[in-house]
């Protein structure tokens, strides 16, 4: 699913009116009526008062028209018209005509400078205020007004995007923070970064029939992907496949003390359906992964402790990932050197192969065009320098990809997968709950097992992330996020796998 700027988001919308064609106040109508099926899905309990704010512009017209049909559906709704500037918007003032004539609920003007209204608790407060267009931050009254509202002991639902956020740039100054945030036709760029948890809180959004066309021919770097773009990577396996069919990978990951690293790596590795596994790791990891993952083959390191050298051919093998838990001793870097330099496919690297090359960017120039990166937010740092916002973070990632012949996949919430090509797809799968030790190590091995299946890289990013976050969903909704393990994900991986070949994808 593409994410659209602002800008676009209003061709969009102009371009739905003139070709569809239909009524800006019908589009209007469209949009209230989708978020108000969703307002009742999530909040069925109709002994909560529900307090509309409106502004003067269309997202206002949004919310009047949402108070109509809520009141409709048996809500005690009362709506807050605030008088900022001199003037409605036409089809603001036309959905005002609307709700009086209903008269399906109070109406209460406020005018800058008028006392703070009071709000029960238990009570629902729907901000339809300012919308996505607004580009200069909130001062004075209407400043005050917003802090007032983050303090009042409501829920805060927020149309389309909370108040004083910007949608494609970093907001200056206040916003609602809203509990619950439901936009139209598609996410705004700003919910998927962290510096917006706040103002945005749990989101989620609906189609209301923009123009389809429109949406395909438009361009984007920006895209959400969701079960649908997976199922479409997904590739059953064949009934006469044997282990060869689905590849042979080299995990190269442990050193003395992380040797977990390698073990859930190498599970990984073989539960996302990789054929063969062999794991290049010290003598003190040998008897623990044989005994941990009997399923792996283990090619044995001269040195005790850390990796030093790759001596085997490299060709027999479909894919490499390298990194996790092996530590950055300079032995370790000559051996991921190697590999580097004589590897004839995409490889994956995360963890300390990302430290090493952080240290010697010369390492940069030797990696096998299309490989894969998966640093998180301080190895990104560590690799290519700081940035004042997630916005330029995602810049940077974006350039570093095409520049490189890369991709880099930024783990986190939302976790951002940048191409080559200048794209880049943001997750929606995963919980705070795989915040914890060995998360990281489970998705070189889900992406190193998907590459030696055949899968290009990008499907391996889109397909590896979105699994891996998957999993982590099905694993918290059983045990709860605090208890989670990375252990846990693999666990799980098969019945992500499963909703999707079911085509279970809810």
């Amino acid at each position: 699913m593409k994410i659209f700027s602002v800008e676009q988001i209003r061709q969009l919308d102009a371009f739905t009116i003139e070709n569809e064609p239909v009524l800006s106040i019908d589009l209007m109508e469209r949009a209230a009526r989708t978020f108000s099926d969703w307002f009742v899905a999530r909040f069925p309990d109709r002994k909560q008062k529900v307090f509309v704010l409106c502004g003067p512009g269309n997202n206002g017209g949004d919310g009047l028209a949402a108070a109509r049909m809520l009141g409709h559906d048996f809500y005690e709704v009362k709506v807050f018209l605030l008088k900022i500037g001199s003037s409605l918007s036409g089809d603001c003032a036309a959905n005002l005509d609307r709700l009086k004539k209903d008269r399906s609920c109070e109406i209460i003007n406020i005018e800058e400078g008028d006392p703070m209204p009071a709000f029960p608790e238990n009570c629902i407060l729907v901000d339809a205020i300012f919308g996505s267009g607004l580009s200069r931050p909130l001062r004075g009254y209407w400043e005050s007004f917003i802090q007032h509202l983050n303090n009042q002991p409501a829920t805060r639902v927020a149309i389309d995007i909370p108040s004083g956020m910007f949608a494609d740039q970093p907001t200056q100054g206040v916003s609602i923070l809203a509990d619950f945030t439901f936009s139209f036709e598609m996410p705004k760029l700003g919910f998927v970064f962290p510096e917006n948890g706040e103002r945005v809180g749990e989101w989620a959004f609906g189609s209301i029939g923009l123009h389809k066309g429109f949406i395909q021919q438009e361009k984007t770097p920006w895209h959400l992907v969701d079960g649908q773009t997976v199922k479409a990577i997904y590739r059953p396996r064949s009934k006469y496949g044997h282990k060869g069919t689905y590849g042979h990978v080299l995990l190269v990951a442990g050193s003395y003390g992380k040797i977990g690293a390698a073990v859930l790596s190498a599970k990984a590795v073989l539960r996302s359906g990789a054929g063969l596994l062999t794991v290049h790791l010290p003598k003190c990891g040998y008897e623990i992964l044989q005994t941990a993952v009997p399923e792996a083959m283990v090619s044995v390191d001269q040195h005790e402790s850390i990796i030093t050298e790759i001596g085997e051919d490299l060709t027999q093998y479909k894919t490499i990932g390298i990194g996790c838990g092996c530590g950055t001793d300079a032995l370790t870097e000559k051996a991921l050197a190697y590999i580097l330099e004589n590897a004839p496919y995409p490889i994956v690297l995360d963890a300390d192969a990302l430290n090493m090359m952080a240290k010697n960017k010369s390492l940069f120039e030797k990696i096998p065009k299309n490989s894969i990166l998966t640093p998180h937010p301080k190895e990104f740092e560590r690799l290519f320098g700081t940035t004042a916002n997630s916005f330029e973070r995602n810049e940077l990632q974006r350039k570093k990809a095409v520049e490189l012949g890369l991709y880099i996949i930024l783990k986190g919430a939302n976790t951002a997968i940048a191409c080559p090509d200048g794209a880049c797809y943001f997750n929606n799968t995963g919980n705070p709950g795989m915040a914890t030790a060995g998360s990281g190590d489970v998705l070189t091995g889900i992406l190193t097992g998907l590459l030696a299946q055949g899968y290009s890289s990008v499907e391996a990013c889109i397909s590896g992330v979105w699994l891996h976050g998957l999993a982590g969903d099905l694993a918290a909704k059983k045990i709860g996020q605090e208890a989670m393990i990375a252990g846990d994900i693999v666990e799980y991986f098969g019945k992500a796998f499963l909703k999707i070949k079911l085509q279970n994808l809810t």
